[in-house]
């Protein structure tokens, strides 16, 4: 309020010093006031104080940057420089740190620590002033002896009257030590040349030298043109020269003989072959020449340039020293063009194998970039292999040279997880989508391939492009993970060096090449591959919940846990069996799940709904049969999203085939184990018989099921659970992670009879299954209509009097079908249009007089169904087994080997 105060007081002093307003005019002063002091309240902010936290988190940031960029020597003098200044520092430091900051432009990129050199010789130019001649002159006391510049003649006639004081330029003017080098007269290169006595006579003698080029060819009598003669030193010359990549007369630009000259003394058979031996080498070189000569944009064809340059440059080397022997001549020196061609031959060897290689790339349509490494890599070994030490170290130090550059995008992958824009060479593409989390390790990245399938990629490194890709993942989620920076802390060790010198050393020089590559370029890789997928494991295990997701996914889709499982199958169960529509409704399943599984994985991951394709079928027909309800019922578990990357959706679905598989047969099973109802209906109504059938048939169907259960929890899911946690538990990097749950899924899918090539004999298991319920269902059925039955004869024994009578009434009525409801009455009947319900039994006849089965008939149809069933699940589980060489062909042999026990050889045997 006192700051208040004073404003206000300020700015009224303000308004009356500035306007000329009357004190009475209120209206106009107020109004002035309050435009001064919004004034001020909205401009003040720009004249606050520099924040000295913010610049000094700013100068931080930029040593920082530096050296993440590289340029670790101009962070140390920016260091340097801000310690040096904190003797300096006074209140406006900051003001002035925040205005160098504002005029900075990219230092990063545009920064020299030359400019800073400059400085110093600017500040050691001030300290201390350049000595001029007139300062050493006045020091020295002949500044006054004018008599000192004059020009002295020495001649004899020279006197005293004719000196004359000739002063130098120099005496007036006030030089430094620099510009007094400098003369009046600038000198020039004639100024310089010395004319030898007998110039005329060398000239000559040069111009005779070069005659043989343009003297007019000879005729001979019948009018041919003769060969111009040329001697050995000439011929030495320009062979030199050619070979040297220089125009000469001898050979054309193609580096072919001309035929219009001859060494003189020898014959042209004898010429032709020789001029033809020094032709061929500088064929051999053109390809090189011609390559260097062109101008390439990619950076690994640039470097192959360069190391041509090179090896081109020791040629020339070469050529230079054996010129120098021949042009100033010593003693007597004798011209052997042979020699030299013998001389010449180990450093043109070596240069004929590059030459070959650029040949080939030249024929090639389109190679790619990194072609001539290939080309390159099998040079070595071919040199290796032929013993030629010389060349195998020439190409293997070009290689390698070479390699250096195809290796940065390579690091920069493998430590940054990014890619050099606009990169052609390098194997891996970037979707330009944005990708959901859990797809970045399948979708976001791919590796490149040619349109025949290869990849874009070097051979000899091919075997290692599955580690280099993993690992670049691998960066990748780590930074959205925030752990990138702990892969750089672990990576204590630098990386082994990948040069000739030390791939390659002398005392393995008969170690094949390839594998002295493949040997240290695989320690390079995991020198960085095994940080970074050793580091996204631990999290994935220990930050992530990898086995608390997989254990989640065993209890809810494998039913690892019985008591939990059975409480939401018969939770389901019961509502078909109650035809109530609530099992159809995501919200009541999902509460069903979570309440069964509440004790073991989170709740509210869990949820549950059903495929839309399932609501189609009525009540009845989703009780009676496995195939239409239970395969729409669909769970679904929400796990960490790079959990996802190990689990991803298609697992998943697979998760849910087996999960409908045991829901499926804990519907079987729980029709079986029933209570038996009705023993005192049949026995008085004389069917007892008939109950060994029911009996033998329903105990087969609950051995079936449980012979089926039992194959599928300890034969398939046990093993193959804990053989999946060892697998991820052993897999080196997340890709192996990922192949070993996949190959779970698809090993427990495959053995538990649900691929596509089992489906005749999975859809056959599902008929069994479908014939308990109706074995179940028809038995229900004949004991309420024994039941009803019992009530009936007993009522009309009540209302007849003669006893006969009742019991003939009571006969007929026995054998009579059950009359059906009223129109439209038709719960009670099969979707598939068989009414078990309407089945009476007949003793001594398979059918009544109105055409229908009695209860016995269709008990031994059923039997004789079930028989028919198990033969062909047996039987074609036996001959899948054998007929196929896939892992779960042994657990096919065994779980038909298990069917085969309730299979009799002998006929059935029935009774009536």
């Amino acid at each position: 309020m006192a700051y208040l105060a004073e404003l206000g007081a300020l700015i009224d002093e303000l308004v009356d010093a500035i306007t000329v307003i009357p004190a009475t005019d209120r209206q106009k002063l107020d109004a002035c006031r309050e435009t001064a002091l919004r004034t001020l309240r909205y401009n003040t902010g720009n004249f606050l104080r520099t924040n000295q936290f913010e610049i000094e988190d700013q100068l931080k940031g930029f040593e920082e940057r530096f050296r993440v960029v590289g340029r670790d020597p101009l962070a140390d003098e920016l260091c340097k420089s801000l310690n040096s200044l904190e003797v300096h520092r006074n209140k406006w430091t900051p003001d002035v740190f925040r205005f160098v900051l504002e005029l900075s432009d990219q230092p990063a990129i545009k920064s020299n620590l030359g400019d800073l050199d400059l400085l110093a010789a600017g500040l050691d130019n001030d300290a201390h002033p350049n000595l001029t001649w007139q300062e050493i002159a006045k020091e020295d006391g002949w500044n006054e002896d004018r008599a000192l510049w004059r020009n002295v003649d020495f001649s004899p006639s020279s006197g005293d009257e004719d000196e004359e004081d000739a002063q130098s330029a120099t005496s007036g003017e006030s030089l430094t030590t620099a510009s007094s080098a400098e003369d009046e007269h600038q000198r020039t290169a004639h100024d310089l040349t010395v004319g030898p006595a007998d110039g005329d006579l060398l000239l000559k003698q040069a111009r005779d030298g070069q005659a043989w080029r343009h003297t007019a060819l000879a005729r001979d009598g019948e009018g041919r043109a003769k060969k111009t003669p040329i001697s050995s030193i000439q011929l030495l010359r320009e062979a030199l020269f050619m070979l040297g990549g220089l125009e000469t007369t001898v050979f054309d630009s193609k580096c072919n003989p001309v035929n219009s000259y001859q060494l003189a003394g020898v014959s042209w058979d004898t010429y032709k072959s020789l001029v033809t031996s020094f032709a061929e080498c500088g064929r051999k070189l053109a390809p090189l020449r011609s390559f260097v000569a062109r101008e390439e944009k990619i950076p690994l064809l640039q470097v192959f340039q360069d190391s041509l340059q090179k090896a081109l440059r020791s040629l020339d080397q070469d050529l230079a020293v054996i010129q120098g022997r021949f042009v100033a001549i010593e003693q007597d020196a004798v011209v052997s063009l042979m020699g030299i061609l013998v001389e010449l031959g180990p450093s043109l060897s070596r240069l004929y194998s590059l030459s070959g290689i650029v040949r080939l790339l030249q024929e090639e349509r389109n190679p790619h970039a990194f072609r001539y490494l290939e080309l390159l890599f099998d040079a070595v070994g071919i040199a290796q292999l032929e013993g030629n030490i010389a060349t195998y170290n020439l190409l293997g130090n070009i290689f390698f040279d070479c390699f250096q550059i195809y290796l940065k995008p390579i690091r920069l992958w493998m430590e940054d997880g990014r890619l050099v824009p606009g990169d052609r060479t390098f194997f891996v593409s970037e979707s330009s989508t944005k990708l959901a989390l859990p797809q970045i390790w399948k979708s976001q990245f791919n590796l490149l391939r040619s349109t025949e399938g290869q990849l874009h990629a070097p051979r000899f490194l091919r075997p290692a492009i599955h580690r280099i890709f993993t690992t670049g993942k691998s960066i990748v989620v780590l930074k959205h993970l925030k752990h990138h920076e702990s892969v750089r802390n672990r990576r204590d060790q630098d990386e082994p060096r990948i040069d000739f010198a030390t791939v390659c050393p002398k005392d393995l020089e008969f170690a094949p090449f390839s594998e002295l590559f493949t040997a240290a370029f695989g320690a390079w890789i995991q020198s960085k591959h095994h940080t970074a997928s050793a580091t996204l494991r631990e999290l994935l295990f220990n930050s992530y919940g990898l086995s608390q997701g997989l254990d989640a996914l065993q209890y809810i889709y494998l039913m690892s846990d019985g008591s939990k499982s059975n409480a939401l199958s018969m939770a389901i169960f019961r509502h078909l069996d109650s035809f109530s529509a609530s099992w159809k409704d995501r919200f009541t399943l999902t509460e069903i799940a979570q309440e069964a599984f509440s004790l073991c994985v989170d709740g509210y991951r869990l949820s549950a709904e059903v495929d839309p394709r399932g609501l189609a079928h009525s009540g009845t027909a989703s009780r009676s049969s496995v195939r239409l309800s239970l395969p729409a019922i669909r769970l679904s578990y929400r796990l960490n999203w790079p959990v996802q990357i190990i689990v991803p959706v298609e697992a998943v679905q697979g998760y849910q085939t087996i999960f409908t598989f045991l829901l499926q047969t804990r519907r079987a099973i729980s029709f079986l184990a029933h209570p038996i109802l009705g023993f005192s209906h049949a026995e008085k109504a004389g069917a007892a018989a008939h109950l060994a059938t029911y009996y033998l048939l329903r105990t087969k169907l609950l051995w079936f099921c449980n012979t089926i259960m039992t194959y599928l929890t300890s034969l398939v899911l046990a093993p193959n659970t804990t053989r999946l946690r060892e697998g991820l538990r052993e897999a080196p990097d997340v890709d192996d992670m990922i192949s070993t749950h996949s190959s779970f899924i698809n090993r427990i899918i495959s053995e538990s009879c649900q691929s596509p090539k089992l489906q005749p004999i999975r859809e056959c298991i599902l008929d069994i299954f479908d014939l308990a319920i109706k074995v179940e269902d028809a038995h229900r059925f004949e004991m309420e209509r024994l039941a009803e039955e019992d009530e009936e004869i007993s009522r009309l024994s009540v209302m007849s009097s003669p006893f006969k009578e009742s019991q003939g009434r009571a006969k007929s009525a026995l054998y009579a079908p059950k009359p059906k409801g009223k129109e439209g009455d038709d719960d009670d009947e099969d979707e598939d249009g068989a009414d078990w319900g309407n089945m009476t039994p007949k003793q001594g006849g398979a059918k009544d007089a109105g055409g229908h089965k009695s209860h016995a008939a269709v008990l031994k149809d059923m039997h004789t169904d079930f028989e028919r069933y198990l033969r062909f699940v047996a039987g074609g589980l036996r001959g899948v087994a054998r007929a196929s060489r896939e892992e779960a062909a042994g657990k096919w042999d065994l779980l038909a080997e298990m069917l085969e026990v309730g299979i009799r050889e002998q006929a059935s045997m029935y009774i009536a």
